[in-house]
């Protein structure tokens, strides 16, 4: 299905999602899924003619929603930094009543050891961390004293994570009802995670759907680029009711498709070999890495016929080495959780997944060079 603009695009999602719980949709970066999460946004508004005011419906995330929060770094007196939050923002509807501290805390020591203190009359955050500093005494020289550091600076990815933490805290009172947010009837969630490295993208990710399965009431839309967080909602959804999309643009015609990927999203599959070269190459390589290879020789066996993906994992049936080669899929990509466990590999086993992926690339020759 091809629309010439994104507005049009925003409008047939919310059509689905008259009838659908969610859509979950891959693009590449500078596609625009971020100004597709802003006009989907804009379709709900409704105006008040005499107060000018625009009432919403969708609660989303994107680069928007961090420009929410600006620093003041106190450059005269480098002392007293602070996260100013925006006045004016639906977001932050009633901050001082629902003791967000507490709420955004229990989130954020998911991800992060930082802390932080919101003060809701001058809608400031201040930074703090407690770290164990060593204070050895006579009676045992390895004793630790905990200090800690007011107004810190935190790192851009911390912030990340404050942030979305902060918006996760807010879809949780969406889910339950809570009149602040009532107005909600739409979570759009754009690329929250541009700043994180493997592991937290999986965990924001499992977490992330484990919340939204709260409320059927409330539709949801998420989009982005990272093909690991992509797979994992891919699976902690594929039983809900909703469309998976990929989402591309016609350089020559500048309309925009979206095709369904059905059960085995063949562009989701190309980019997540992509990813495993990279890490192959690399040498980064994690037990959940057998895993996503070993749903792509099964979605590759089942395409060619086959009945079982040990076909797909070596040309030559003569070769002892396929024997070894499957067991090693097997064993290290036992279960559907493995995908969680972060475990790295050893320099052994790095050497057999090489050697899988590579000759499976170069028996099904698929093309990972091209951007789209």
């Amino acid at each position: 299905m091809s629309y010439p603009n994104l507005t049009e695009l925003a409008g047939y999602f919310r059509t689905v999602l008259a009838t659908k719980k969610y859509i979950l949709l891959f693009a590449y970066n500078g596609i625009g899924k971020t100004r597709l999460s802003g006009d989907f946004k804009t379709l709900g508004q409704n105006s008040n003619i005499e107060t000018r005011e625009k009432s919403p419906d969708t609660l989303y995330y994107n680069a928007f929603t961090e420009d929410l929060f600006s620093w003041d770094n106190d450059t005269e007196g480098d002392a007293s930094r602070k996260l100013n939050l925006h006045e004016s923002s639906n977001f932050f509807a009633g901050l001082e009543d629902l003791d967000m501290n507490n709420k955004i805390r229990s989130l954020l020591h998911r991800y992060a050891d930082f802390n932080f203190t919101i003060y809701y009359d001058t809608r400031e955050v201040i930074f703090f961390r407690d770290v164990l500093i060593p204070s050895p005494t006579e009676a045992d020289e390895n004793a630790q004293r905990l200090e800690r550091f007011d107004n810190i600076k935190i790192s851009r990815g911390e912030e990340n994570i404050f942030i979305w933490c902060f918006f996760l805290a807010i879809v949780e009172l969406a889910m339950d009802k809570h009149s602040s947010y009532s107005w909600v009837k739409y979570i759009y969630i754009d690329d929250p995670i541009s700043s994180l490295d493997d592991n937290n993208a999986i965990a924001v990710a499992c977490h992330l759907a484990e919340i939204l399965k709260r409320s059927d009431e409330i539709k949801v839309v998420i989009s982005s680029h990272h093909t690991l967080f992509f797979n994992v909602l891919y699976n902690e959804f594929k039983k809900e009711k909703g469309y998976n999309f990929f989402l591309s643009k016609d350089k020559d015609t500048g309309y925009y498709t979206i095709r369904d990927t059905g059960d085995t999203p063949f562009f989701h599959h190309v980019a997540l070999l992509k990813e495993l070269k990279k890490a192959s190459d690399s040498g980064e390589l994690y037990t959940y890495h057998f895993n996503i290879l070993r749903n792509i020789l099964e979605k590759t066996a089942s395409f060619h016929g086959f009945s079982n993906f040990s076909r797909c994992v070596w040309d030559d049936p003569n070769d002892p080495e396929k024997i070894v080669h499957t067991r090693m899929v097997n064993i290290l990509s036992h279960g559907n959780y493995s995908l969680f466990d972060l475990t790295v590999i050893g320099d052994e086993n790095k050497e057999h997944f090489k050697k899988i992926l590579d000759n499976f690339l170069e028996n099904y020759n698929f093309n990972i060079t091209e951007g789209q």
